[in-house]
């Protein structure tokens, strides 16, 4: 099977890291892959997305247009590439940050709530690793241990005091979107 993600957010999200990571996860579960970043001069601020392939088969070509899913961090991304997802795709998007809500009604719609998530771990650098993992208890394109073993090698060495917290915020991510599905008694 053949999933096309598109991360997007600004710069200084973890966006790209968030992509490579799970690229990084794939690849370590034998799968065929595709990273591509595109960003502007800006890094930190700017628009940042990258695309992001995972497949059981070759991948012909990195260049993708319509997504099985789209994990958006803010409204502009939201605005921009909410009409890029397939029929019956994911959209996932950070509810802190998006004002105005999605208008497609044929999606699997995600809203995580991640401002409330990142105060609970004391920690907001862990956003990504939040949406990450609310994206892979929707879409499980990979297991979390092979993300937890990718961050060790996309993450500079200097922050691997940090591995710790990052696992705690992709199973909180899970533990949301988990939670949020399950009815009240």
């Amino acid at each position: 099977m053949t999933h096309e993600i598109l991360f997007a957010g600004f710069g200084g999200q973890g966006v790209l890291s968030m992509g490579m990571t799970l690229a990084y996860a794939g690849m370590l579960e034998g799968k065929e892959v595709s990273w591509m970043p595109s960003y502007g001069p800006e890094m930190r601020g700017g628009t940042a997305n990258c695309i992001v392939i995972i497949s059981d088969k070759n991948i012909s070509s990195p260049i993708v247009s319509q997504f099985d899913a789209v994990i958006a961090m803010n409204q502009p991304s939201l605005d921009k590439f909410e009409k890029s997802v397939k029929p019956n795709g994911i959209l996932m998007y950070d509810c802190s940050n998006v004002i105005i809500p999605h208008s497609r009604t044929d999606l699997t719609v995600v809203p995580v709530p991640l401002e409330l998530e990142v105060m609970k771990l004391k920690n907001s650098k862990v956003k990504n690793m939040i949406m990450l993992g609310a994206f892979l208890s929707v879409c499980q394109v990979a297991r979390v241990s092979s993300v937890m073993n990718a961050l060790t090698h996309v993450l500079p060495e200097r922050y691997h005091h940090l591995l710790d917290v990052n696992r705690k915020a992709l199973e909180q991510g899970k533990r949301l979107v988990i939670e949020a599905a399950t009815p009240l008694a």
